[in-house]
């Protein structure tokens, strides 16, 4: 990696203010998924076992600059306390004398986790005076939160140019194997995108067609794909001012030589709701008022056909409407399949999403090479453009 981490940092007795991605959801007070505080313990543990006063901050949800009881931080903190074995005191406020005294009254070893700071408006605007306010808290600044590396904010950017700025082991992580897929991916080199919009991805695609071997297109995306081909596609979710750039993918792809895998049948749905009547026919007689809601048993035999000796695989989105059980088999399918052949020796990239949510409801995700964190930031990376908060980092000397 290009970029100093944590391993080239002398944190003993320091202050380290550590940028985390604790956006996690909550139900009843209660964390439901902790994958993204468990994926910032290696930071966390190294700092502690050096003895540094670490200071954790994060944002939680879209307060939109005001303080909302439901997005506080608490229920984080006492997550990460019972993970670390210790407890986790969560301040009052990102500012403030209180949380002044609590940073100042930290022994080495010791863990302080902010109030939620999206509370102020100040940190989405990157404020140089809020960035000045937190940095005034630490020595030394750590960045191990992927999923906001996308976003010029103060927490992210304006305080990594106030102190030496340091990239976390999950930051390392992202960067080292997302790299690798834009880099230098070992070949054959397949990608699975789904999700609902051509356009959130569109920008991914075209970098991508320049890179893979084959493009296996799935979920709402597909069916603008389809329109393009002439298909009717019935009520089905698409986006019909996107056939244009969906020919101009087909037709790059040809230009250089990319396999493209379409659903040839798929399941399709009177209504897209629990309980409606549903069936499976060739795309080429979906009804006029009916939905198509996940790929068919042909085209998931397609799929792995096509997948059988990729060396790797970069999926993001899933294939259906995979929040409803009756429609989640494609994606569930390409999970398992995607997961034997990670066994196999594949690399099998997860890039963010809803795909992670689907591989980690099936108790896949240690099967997997790596599983982004990081949903907009993995995009943003893949569509090969520069994220803020890794560019601000210390450059390893000699790195280009």
């Amino acid at each position: 990696m290009d970029k100093l981490t944590v391993q080239d940092l002398d944190a003993a007795g320091k202050r380290v203010f550590v940028r985390v991605d604790f956006n996690v959801p909550l139900q009843d007070g209660r964390v439901t998924d902790d994958s993204r505080i468990r994926a910032a313990l290696p930071t966390i543990k190294h700092l502690q076992a050096q003895g540094a006063r670490i200071i954790l901050a994060s944002h939680l949800g879209r307060p939109d600059g005001k303080v909302s009881d439901s997005l506080r931080l608490r229920p984080v903190g006492e997550r990460l306390g019972q993970l670390m074995g210790k407890t986790v005191p969560v301040t009052g406020d990102a500012l403030g004398a209180g949380t002044e005294d609590a940073v100042g009254r930290l022994r080495n070893g010791e863990i302080l986790l902010l109030e939620n700071l999206r509370f102020h408006a100040e940190e989405e605007k990157n404020d140089p005076q809020f960035a000045a306010a937190l940095a005034a808290y630490c020595d030394v600044y750590v960045n191990d939160a992927f999923g906001t590396a996308h976003r010029a904010h103060a927490s992210t950017v304006g305080i990594a140019k106030l102190r030496p700025a340091y990239a976390g082991f999950l930051m390392e992580k992202e960067i080292a194997n997302l790299g690798m897929l834009v880099t230098n991916p070992e070949h054959p080199f397949a990608a699975i995108i789904g999700g609902a919009k051509v356009s959130d991805k569109i920008k991914v695609l075209k970098n991508l067609l320049a890179k893979v071997d084959i493009m296996v297109i799935g979920g709402g995306m597909a069916n603008t794909f389809l329109l393009a081909q002439g298909k009717a596609i019935g009520k089905s979710l698409a986006e019909p001012e996107r056939d244009e750039d969906a020919r101009a993918s087909l037709a790059a792809a040809e230009e250089k030589g990319v396999k493209i895998v379409l659903p040839v049948d798929v399941v399709v749905a009177k209504e897209v709701t629990r309980g409606t009547e549903h069936k499976t026919l060739s795309v080429d007689k979906v009804p006029a008022s009916w939905h198509i809601v996940d790929v068919g048993k042909q085209s998931l035999e397609n799929i792995e056909a096509a997948l059988a000796d990729v060396k790797t695989v970069l999926w993001n989105g899933p294939l259906g409407v995979f929040e409803i059980p009756s429609f989640a088999h494609g994606t569930k399918t390409v999970a398992r399949f995607l997961a034997d052949r990670a066994a196999e020796g594949a690399k099998v990239v997860i890039g963010g999403g809803d795909s992670v949510a689907a591989i980690t409801q099936q108790g896949l995700a240690d099967k997997m090479t790596h599983i982004s964190t990081g949903g907009g930031a993995s995009l943003e990376f893949l569509e090969g453009r520069e994220l803020p908060g890794v560019t601000v980092l210390l450059d390893r000397e000699g790195a280009k």
